[in-house]
């Protein structure tokens, strides 16, 4: 088994930043990451899709949702609807989003970030990722879902409200919305 070792190295700058040093069990513990991965039992294509509809009433309601969805302004990611929850203490709000790209961008590729916590797991069968900031405040929370090849729903939980939701709390609502989400592309399907 190989151990972990963390290292971080500094720049050159006066102040010296730190930044973590990727070694080879660092490597390893991401290819290990990508490979608890389920095989996804369907595609889910996410053209066509109005992100703002994805949640029938009965799931706005559960998910405590009380504003209008909007579309929000474009993003590089693709299309997103944003939700909001703002009846009641604690605000919050959920950012729906076809984002084009596979999973795996979030753990070896060009989307990972040293920054975030990323877990894998599974949601409604289909392989998932949750990715959070690895410190400070909690603010929010993400749950990507790999619905077909090259394809990713991004569920992300906001606080609007400060303080008064954990880092669990949000990554748990982000599950919970994407797994509502998901049950509703697969009922088109």
């Amino acid at each position: 088994m190989l151990a972990t070792v963390a290292l971080a190295g500094c720049s050159a700058g006066t102040d010296g930043t730190p930044y973590p040093v990727e070694t080879a069990a660092t490597a390893a513990s991401q290819s290990a990451k990508a490979a608890q991965l389920p095989q996804r039992p369907a595609d889910l294509p996410l053209q066509g899709v109005n992100l703002c509809e994805v949640f029938p009433q009965v799931q706005l309601d559960a998910l405590k949702i009380t504003s209008a969805p909007r579309e929000a302004t474009a993003s590089n990611d693709g299309p997103t609807c944003v939700f909001d929850a703002d009846g009641a203490e604690p605000v919050h709000s959920y950012h729906v989003r076809a984002v084009s790209a596979d999973l795996d961008q979030w753990i070896t590729g060009a989307r990972k970030k040293n920054s975030m916590t990323t877990e894998p797991k599974t949601i409604g069968g289909y392989p998932a990722l949750t990715n959070h900031r690895a410190a400070g405040d909690p603010a929010d929370c993400e749950t990507l879902v790999g619905v077909a090849r090259g394809q990713t729903l991004a569920v992300q939980t906001f606080a609007i409200t400060r303080g008064k939701l954990t880092q669990p709390q949000l990554c748990d609502m982000s599950a919970h919305a994407a797994d509502l989400a998901l049950q509703s592309l697969k009922a088109r399907n």
